[in-house]
């Protein structure tokens, strides 16, 4: 290498001086300083980013989550605040402080489909990060903050394109369903080449421990030891209140959770209560018919399940016929087609449903907005009907629906209906703060889908006491979901924390 000393600087030097070429303007001289003094970030500590929002102002615990998760959980992390409390904008904090620090320049965001369109409106809007929703003909190689559905991001072609990259950040929502390890949508996660993740989730628990154990082994490999050590030590039966504590804190170093009574916002009161329903005497026969068919032991272990025909029942006659109609199609013996036929005229000769009569006094007692969660959309069109014959109008929501029909029942459900009939799909990614009653016509196995309805309507913004009515039919399979659900409710207290009430503290005795 050849180094010669230059003294070309000295002619300009001279031009100016001279008056014969102008210096440059100290004004723009100042503005750059300032700029190059302002992106010139000395201490690690504290954020940087909320001076870039001004259509935004955090609140103080999603401040405190982002600044947790970069300075002491090092970009890999759980954001497992509970429903409503803000989680987009922790993540979003998070994903800008990277980017003005220089730490990320590629980033993935996952999400469930329904939920893609928020994402980049919140990126984009609150946050000012230039994000892409992806579409099939984009070159990965040239979009660097891009958000895409899980669903799509798993498949050939996408899947072999997006293990090309190399990500600084990936961040995933409703991470949940991520909680079993044989799954396509696990498989795909766990190979992403990736610097940071974070894992969005209001229910990092649902069913037992070994969820949370394979969420955490996506985010540290190792960090709750091999899978053999967790088991035997932590999803035993008997309680171990030394390992349990362990446990938790293990836990509080890849996790962020924070709960509504703690985030210093005066929240309005969540009034929850079960309401116990006996079934009429000719219910009650035919779901005693149904117990019985137990015995066609062929078509029920090759298709069909008791505890879901139960079930059916517990909701309304019209969900229950559809699955003995299919079932009786599927007998061979003519005592098991003459069973199933007699149940059937039984099940279709009854006039009364007492689930939907309580459904129903409720919300006329209430006299405003009502959601309506139901597991079936057999009862969704009866409770429609239903209610349309006692003069209340209703909207119905379920995964059915395209993005545009969703958003077109929520206005629907706003503006002129009283209720609105969901499944499943509507307790995930709409947020309904101008209704206050929930009624969960059937119950979930899982506690962490009664939390996730509720926090459609108490959430953030919401301005009024939020009622909550669970309804369970005695002397049936309710009984049996309810004490289960008691039980998986212990467990997620037991490592993550307390929960806000989802039940209430009245438990029903069998």
């Amino acid at each position: 290498m050849i180094i010669e000393r230059s003294s070309a600087w000295k002619e300009g030097f001279v031009e100016r001086l001279e008056d014969r070429e102008a210096w440059d303007n100290w004004t723009l001289y100042n503005m750059s300083y300032e700029v190059m003094k302002t992106n010139l970030i000395a201490d690690f500590h504290g954020l940087q980013s909320p001076k870039y929002l001004p259509n935004l102002t955090p609140l103080d615990h999603q401040l405190e989550a982002a600044e947790t998760v970069i300075e002491r959980m090092n970009g890999k992390a759980i954001l497992a605040d509970e429903v409503g409390l803000g989680k987009t904008i922790e993540a979003g904090l998070i994903l800008k402080e990277y980017l003005i620090r220089g730490l990320v320049k590629k980033a993935l965001i996952l999400a469930p489909a329904s939920l893609a369109n928020q994402w980049i409106d919140e990126l984009n809007q609150k946050f000012h990060i230039p994000a892409l929703l992806y579409r099939k003909n984009y070159d990965l190689n040239h979009c660097n903050i891009v958000v895409m559905s899980i669903d799509m991001a798993k498949r050939s072609p996408h899947k072999e394109n997006i293990y090309e990259q190399d990500y600084d950040l990936v961040i995933i929502d409703e991470a949940h369903k991520l909680k079993n390890h044989k799954t396509k949508n696990y498989e795909f996660v766990q190979h992403l080449k990736k610097k940071f993740c974070l894992l969005l989730t209001a229910t990092p628990i649902q069913n037992n421990v070994l969820e949370l154990f394979y969420l955490i082994s996506l985010l540290k490999p190792g960090h709750l030891g091999n899978y053999e050590t967790f088991q035997s030590l932590f999803s035993a039966s008997e309680n171990n209140e030394e390992y349990d504590e362990f446990l938790r804190e293990l836990v509080n170093q890849v996790m962020v959770r924070n709960r509504r009574q703690d985030t210093g916002i005066e929240w309005t009161n969540r009034h929850v209560q079960i309401i116990p329903i006996d079934f009429t005497k000719e219910e009650q026969e035919v779901y005693d018919l149904i117990s019985e068919l137990k015995h066609v032991s062929s078509v029920f272990s090759a298709a069909f399940s008791m505890i879901t025909l139960q079930r059916e029942m517990c909701s309304t006659k019209e969900a229950a016929y559809e699955t003995l109609t299919k079932m009786r199609q599927r007998c061979v013996k003519p005592e098991d087609i003459s069973h199933v036929d007699a149940t059937i005229q039984k099940l279709m000769a009854l006039d009364i449903n007492s689930k939907a009569e309580k459904a129903y006094e409720i919300i006329a007692e209430a006299n405003d907005k009502v959601i309506i969660f139901t597991e079936y959309r057999a009862s969704q069109t009866y409770l429609q009907e239903y209610l349309y014959s006692k003069g209340i109008s209703s909207v119905l929501f379920n995964g059915k629906f395209n993005k545009g029909k969703r958003e077109w029942m929520k206005q629907l459900f706003k503006e002129q209906a009283q209720v609105l009939i969901a499944t499943e799909s509507g307790s995930e990614g709409i947020n309904l703060q101008f209704c206050h009653h929930v009624i969960n016509y059937d119950l979930p196995w899982n506690p962490m889908k009664l939390e996730q309805r509720i926090g459609r309507v108490h959430r953030l913004g919401q301005e009024h006491d939020v009622h909550i009515y669970n309804l369970a039919i005695q002397h049936t399979i309710e009984d049996h979901i309810l004490d289960l659900l008691y039980d998986k409710i212990g467990v997620f207290e037991k490592v993550v924390g307390e929960l806000d009430d989802i039940l209430s503290t009245y438990k029903k005795s069998i």
